[in-house]
């Protein structure tokens, strides 16, 4: 594993919030494993830990949201990435939040960025679970792309869960 380590030490990608709603309840988690995955039809993958309350939620829905950050909104990084939302934390009662077209999943108003995609396919990869999301709903274009928050930017953040 140290080969695999030494790659993954030199990695500094962006950071998402990916949030959920399934019947009256909602949850939202930092991610750090995300990434296009298709250009045509256009497809993203989300992974969400098989710990994380936002996975428990998420298999039960029909859309995720994805948000990236802006460097200046480590505080947001923070909340959904070292709270947990098992011990009844409501971690939106905390961020402006409205929900998407129809309520498939919560926004985060601040957000630099968001998708909703419906779920097409869930993927185990092990202590994770790959969710395939096909966009449906984007954010309105901004004025300009702001320095986004990366990997590097939460560090000595300690997770609300082992992986």
């Amino acid at each position: 594993m140290a080969e695999a380590d030494a790659f993954i030490e030199v990695l500094d990608y962006p950071m998402y919030v990916v949030t959920a709603a399934a019947g009256d309840q909602r949850a939202g988690c930092l991610v750090g494993f995300a990434s296009q995955c298709s250009i045509d039809p256009p497809r993203f993958m989300a992974w969400l830990s098989k710990a994380n309350r936002t996975y428990r939620i998420a298999r039960q829905a029909s859309h995720l949201a994805v948000h990236t950050l802006r460097k200046d909104q480590k505080q947001v990084a923070y909340l959904f990435g070292s709270r947990t939302g098992d011990d009844d934390v409501d971690k939106f009662a905390d961020v402006a939040w409205r929900p998407s077209a129809h309520g498939a999943a919560p926004l985060l108003d601040d957000a630099c960025t968001w998708f909703v995609g419906r779920i097409e396919e869930l993927t185990d990869g092990g202590d994770h679970v790959g969710f395939l999301l096909s966009p449906v709903e984007q954010s309105p274009p901004g004025p300009a792309r702001p320095p986004l928050l990366l990997l590097s930017d939460v560090q000595d953040l300690s997770p609300g869960h082992p992986a």
